[in-house]
This record gives C-alpha cells, sequence and structure tokens, in this order.
C-alpha cells in the first residue's frame, strides 16, 4: 500500500513538473522530453536520412524550398519575440532540403530540420503552396507535438512497469523512445501519427506563421483543396484517422483565416 501511494506520488509530481505553456498556442502541455534529449538524436538521423537519398539542389525548386523555409523561420522567430520568448528557439539548427521521391509529403524534424518531397511540389504549385505545407509542418516542431507523444508513451511504458521509481533513467526512457519513433526503418511522413487535435493545431499556427512570413493565407486553402482532389477520395472516414477529412479541415482553416490575418497585421504584413 505505501509503494503504491509512494508511486501514485512519483507520478503526480512528474505531471506536474513536466507542465509547460506553449507561447504559440497558450496551452498548457506536457512533456518530459527536453530538447537536450531530442535534439542530438534527431540532428543524426536527419543527416543519416540525407546520405541515403538523393538531395536536389542547384535549382529553381531547391532554391524556393530553402527560400520559403527561411522565410517561415524569420516568421517564428518574429512573433516569438514579440511575446518575450526568443528564448524558446535555443537549439534550432535550421535546415531545409528537397528530396527526390514521389511521394506526396513533407516533414519537419525537432529542431527544426525539414524535407520536402519532391512529389508534393505539382500540388504546392507555389510558393504559398509550399509555405502552407512548410509552415504546417515546422508547427509540429514548435508546438512540440512530437516530444509529447514521446512524453506520454514515456509514461505509459513507466505504468506498465508498474512505474517503480518513475524518474530513475528518465532520460535513458525518453531516448529509447525517440529511437523507436523516429527509427529511420520507421517509413518517414509518418514518423508521428499525430492526433486530429494535433493537426489541427498545427494548421493553426502554420496558417499564422505563413501569413507573418508574407504569404496570403487564403491561399492555403487552395493548397488543402489540391490535396483533397489528389487523394481521388481514398482517404479514409474522419473518425478511423488521426488527420481530419479534408472537408472538414478546409472548413476549420477558413475559419481561421481572419485570425491569421490579424496577427500578421501586427507585423506590418497586410492582405
Amino acid at each position: 500500500m505505501k509503494r503504491s501511494v509512494l508511486t501514485l506520488s512519483v507520478i503526480f509530481a512528474l505531471l506536474i513538473s513536466a507542465c509547460s505553456t506553449n507561447p504559440f498556442t497558450g496551452k498548457q502541455t506536457f512533456n518530459i522530453v527536453s530538447n537536450n534529449e531530442i535534439f542530438p538524436t534527431s540532428f543524426q538521423q536527419y543527416n543519416q536520412f540525407l546520405t541515403e537519398n538523393k538531395v536536389i539542389s542547384g535549382t529553381s525548386q531547391a532554391t524556393m524550398v530553402t527560400s520559403v523555409g527561411q522565410k517561415i523561420k524569420a516568421a517564428a522567430e518574429k512573433y516569438l519575440a514579440s511575446v518575450g520568448q526568443s528564448a524558446y528557439l535555443e537549439g534550432y539548427a535550421w535546415e531545409y532540403k528537397l528530396v527526390e521521391s514521389k511521394d506526396v509529403n513533407a516533414w519537419c524534424m525537432p529542431g527544426g530540420k525539414i524535407v520536402v518531397y519532391s512529389g508534393i511540389l505539382p500540388i504546392t504549385k507555389d510558393e504559398a503552396g509550399l509555405a502552407t505545407v512548410m509552415g504546417h509542418e515546422v508547427a509540429h516542431a514548435l508546438l512540440n507535438h512530437g516530444a509529447q507523444r514521446m512524453s506520454r508513451d514515456a509514461v505509459a511504458q513507466y505504468g506498465a512497469a508498474g512505474l517503480g521509481a518513475a524518474t530513475a533513467g528518465q532520460s535513458a526512457t525518453a531516448q529509447q523512445i525517440f529511437q523507436q519513433a523516429y527509427g529511420l526503418g520507421a517509413q518517414y511522413g509518418a514518423i508521428l501519427p499525430f492526433s486530429r487535435s494535433n493537426e489541427n493545431e498545427a494548421d493553426e499556427v502554420g496558417l499564422t506563421l505563413m501569413a507573418i512570413a508574407g504569404y496570403n493565407p487564403e491561399k492555403a486553402l487552395e493548397f488543402w483543396k489540391r490535396m483533397e482532389a489528389n487523394s481521388g477520395g481514398g482517404a479514409p472516414p474522419e473518425f478511423m484517422s488521426t488527420h481530419p477529412s479534408g472537408a472538414t479541415r478546409i472548413s476549420k482553416i477558413t475559419s481561421e483565416i481572419p485570425n491569421a490575418k490579424a496577427q500578421a497585421a501586427k507585423f506590418g504584413v497586410k492582405f
């Protein structure tokens, strides 16, 4: 009985101490996995991925990926500076690569390591479309969605093991979970199955980032409509998917456009 009470006390203390407020959403989030743990492995695996895949460089499309990425980065920096949270990006090492692949996808690993697959460019069509994608993926990283998922998995592991000394070896556990979640054997583009709430957050913050970067957020609607058309109706029912359906996503983004424009206006960007 005493051990159970002690275990519950440790869990409760862990949950309380691991809660923090995200500067982009103002929401309390649970995260026991630090950037110091995640970033080194993220950077290493990103570099390994680049050596095992064909990186496109020296083309107008590769230049566009870098240019849009830099603008999204600058938008994040401006926003964080405006709320007194510039230190939030400490340790980030931004990088933007275009990789040859037929996959219609893009992703951003923790610490700002971005890959855009060439297969998505016919759907993005232009810089605004690409900014929609990159803003969304960068938002996942800035919102610490991957770390939050790993933190939940860590707590689940503690529970499955009877918790024991819940904080003992915490870093090793977090590292193990990270390796499992981001292992190069996993399929890129589906590194972590983000929940629909995470996707909605990334859409909202991504929309704000692209607007601050100077891209009309209304262009995001055009991109997502092209994405829905490209799926050919093959997407699973929304209740079976961690991603919102195309129609739901488009409807929600439509309602968020005024706020994205209002946020951009604070930085002198008007549409």
